[in-house]
């Protein structure tokens, strides 16, 4: 009979889904429910799930910085993010990304995988960067400005996935070589990694082509300052502030005289 409540869990998963609850929440409801019904008690639950994190903390340390990201975010990390793109003449988009998906292929290649990523860099950092240097003056519209965020996470994915089998103790490198084993094919994890180096480099020239064209699109895309300085009949480099405050002191003459 405790065996048959020890599966209770599973009904508890069951109806959590159905209802589109929080899944972490149901889960770790379910896991307290199995451990009860199965004899467990509420201190060696605990100590099951600290020795569950532990073991796998590689893949939930990410969770772990978490709340320090969102503490640097709220105290301006972004903005500054922001300014520092700004004032940097002459950064597009494309050689941002580009610069970006370099140093993101190398360090995967060097086995530095948490380093960077989508919740420790691409968000606060790079995505903010993208957006100020494909649109410095902050008039890009939403749809075009989530095109700028997605391009951004697709060069890091880009980068990671290409980037990371140069590394011989990388998963995917180890998996590869289990199933070729499997299968009377001997082969060394660093002859697999070699041949992955000029993988990562096709990756890099093919996307990094792309992030110049898409430049060059962009570029032609929009105006030149002269012709809008036409069209808002101000010189070119005048911003709209001065030019308000010359057309008040022009009216302001007109009136006096």
């Amino acid at each position: 009979m405790s065996h048959a409540l020890a599966l209770s869990g599973l009904a508890v998963i069951l109806v959590g889904f159905l209802l589109r609850l929080q899944p972490l929440l149901v889960v770790a409801v379910a896991a307290a429910v199995t451990g009860l019904t199965g004899g467990m008690g509420p201190v060696e639950i605990l100590a099951a799930f600290g020795k569950a994190f532990n073991t796998n903390r590689f893949v939930t340390v990410v969770y772990v910085v978490l709340p320090l990201i969102g503490l640097i975010e709220r105290n301006g990390l972004q903005e500054r993010a922001r300014a520092v793109v700004a004032g940097m003449r002459g950064l597009s988009l494309g050689r941002l990304l580009a610069a970006y998906m370099l140093l993101r292929q190398i360090s995967a290649g060097l086995g530095l995988v948490q380093v960077a990523g989508h919740p420790q860099t691409v968000r606060p950092l790079l995505a903010p960067m993208a957006e100020t240097a494909a649109d410095p003056d902050d008039t890009m519209p939403p749809p075009e400005r989530e095109q700028v965020r997605a391009l951004a996470a697709a060069t890091d994915n880009i980068a990671l996935f290409f980037g990371e089998d140069v590394f011989i103790a990388i998963g995917s490198i180890l998996l590869m070589k289990g199933f070729l084993d499997q299968y009377g094919i001997v082969l060394e994890p660093l002859a697999l990694s070699v041949w992955a180096i000029p993988t990562a480099i096709c990756a890099f020239l093919i996307h990094g082509a792309r992030l110049m064209w898409m430049d060059r699109r962009r570029a032609a895309r929009s105006p030149s300052p002269f012709v809008l300085s036409e069209v808002e009949g101000r010189a070119p480099g005048e911003s709209l502030e001065a030019r308000a405050s010359t057309g008040s002191a022009r009216t302001g003459e007109g009136n006096r005289g």
